[in-house]
């Protein structure tokens, strides 16, 4: 069997050691832009925080692809694809014929329309690559303007601030993160940022960029009619999947549309990771969850399916967990302001404590929360989203830092609901085959910059 994975981010890693556990004997073959080792993508901004090294990044070791026995194209780009042929085209020339295909190749950062994107020391933060150059320009950074009040901007000015300097930050909304959690907290994180020196301005952007003498930026220009002088610019205004040589007879909307199985509409074509839209349990339709638990999950489902072990994927949920100086916040389900209208909400706020806490329920069950500090009860509230589970009028005690989920479950169990989370695709037996390659070659083949 023939086995072609394009991107070798976890999803990717996850799929292929899944398919070498079921299936010793196939061809391996990994298409990937990258030409670092597999590593952490979250932990990036801890470089440019100065509070992780480089080698704390890869997730498996520098002899990964060859104990695997895989042949792995590296810093190399997948083409197209033609499903007639079975085959996939790289930009190193060649041609792949594969038997079973995984699309895993991620996501790409949202560009701007604005005049001189390209100038140096304007940067985005998806990448290894990404990242060191904006650690080599930190010498010469003292004013640093982030782009963009979602996550990618929130790590981008905790490293610059962890590191000395002065960040503003320009975002469109009312307030920061607002794709991820409501207003109230929206605005403790800001008020925690502004304590420790970074500059939000929210309702404008930046339309174009001034250089200096030495070709790098040296000032904004702001769609309020100002003008802002920085030295380094991040853009961080989200991701989409990376999808751009997949051909219109693969079905997408945002991303690429997938069953449980993780196969596509083209028999033996699937997909995994921040690529990939499946069924998100609160939302209840398709949707994409670009989060690291989710692409490993999804990853383990398209390995055991393309391995010819059947697995289902139950769905995937949103949430994200967040430390920004000395607030812990986590997020789960529908949230945002936008999605919450018409859902029940439920919400406390302690100033003494500096806590809060916002469930929000559609028809009795819990779809969303979000936690500001004393976040321990949040795998539970995930859980129960998860379940589809109402909290059976322990909405007031949901709302408290000693919660469980033993009280829900056991008026549930009275009451006839309150299942527990399906695993994630456990097969109704167990599989034994031999997880070594044995006799089977590797190679890498990496693409020079």
């Amino acid at each position: 069997m023939r086995y072609v994975i394009i991107g070798n981010g976890v999803a990717g890693i996850t799929a292929a050691d899944t398919i070498r556990r079921i299936d010793p004997e196939g061809h391996i073959v990994f298409v990937a832009r990258e030409a670092f080792p597999p590593y952490c993508r979250p932990m990036i901004s801890n470089i440019l925080a100065g509070s992780a090294e480089l080698d704390e990044l890869p997730i498996r070791p520098d002899d990964y692809y060859r104990s695997l026995g895989a042949t792995a194209y590296l810093g190399v780009e997948a083409t197209g694809l033609d499903l007639e042929s079975r085959e996939v085209s790289i930009s190193a020339g060649a041609n792949l014929a594969f038997d079973r295909l995984l699309i895993a190749s991620g996501a790409d950062p949202h560009r701007i329309e604005a005049e001189n994107l390209d100038l140096e020391n304007i940067f985005f933060m998806r990448t290894v690559k990404d990242v060191l150059g904006m650690v080599e320009a930190l010498p010469k950074v003292k004013h640093a303007l982030v782009l963009g009040g979602g996550l990618v901007g929130f790590k981008a000015a905790y490293g610059f601030l962890s590191r000395g300097i002065r960040v503003t930050m320009l975002i469109r909304s009312g307030f920061p993160l607002s794709m991820q959690i409501d207003q109230t907290a929206g605005e403790m994180i800001q008020a925690e940022l502004e304590r420790h020196g970074l500059e939000v301005r929210t309702g404008i952007e930046a339309t174009g960029f001034e250089a200096g003498e030495d070709g790098a930026v040296r000032a904004a220009r702001l769609s309020d009619g100002t003008s802002l002088e920085c030295d380094a610019v991040v853009v961080g205004k989200g991701v989409f999947p990376a999808r751009g040589y997949v051909p219109s007879a693969i079905e997408t909307d945002a991303g690429i549309l997938v069953d449980d199985s993780m196969q596509t509409n083209v028999a033996g074509v699937y997909a995994a990771g921040d690529v990939a839209q499946h069924v998100d349990v609160a939302r209840r339709r398709p949707w994409v969850n670009a989060i690291w638990p989710v692409a490993v999950e999804m990853g383990r489902v398209a390995g055991h399916n393309m391995a010819g072990y059947p697995m289902r994927y139950p769905g995937s949920l949103s949430r994200n967990v967040i430390r920004i100086f000395d607030l812990d916040v986590m997020t789960a389900g529908m949230v945002s302001p936008r999605e919450s209208e018409g859902l029940e909400t439920a919400e406390g706020y302690d100033r003494r404590r500096h806590t809060y806490r916002k469930l929000l329920f559609r028809e009795g069950v819990l779809v969303g929360f979000v936690l500001v500090n004393q976040i321990e009860q949040g795998g539970v509230l995930m859980n129960l989203v998860h379940q589809g589970a109402s909290l059976n009028g322990l909405t007031a005690e949901a709302l408290g830092p000693r919660f469980n989920v033993g009280q829900v479950m056991g008026r549930g169990r009275q009451a006839g609901t309150g299942y527990p989370a399906p695993a994630v695709g456990a097969p109704s037996t167990r599989h034994t085959a031999n997880a070594a390659a044995a006799g089977s070659s590797a190679a890498v083949t990496t693409a020079t910059e």
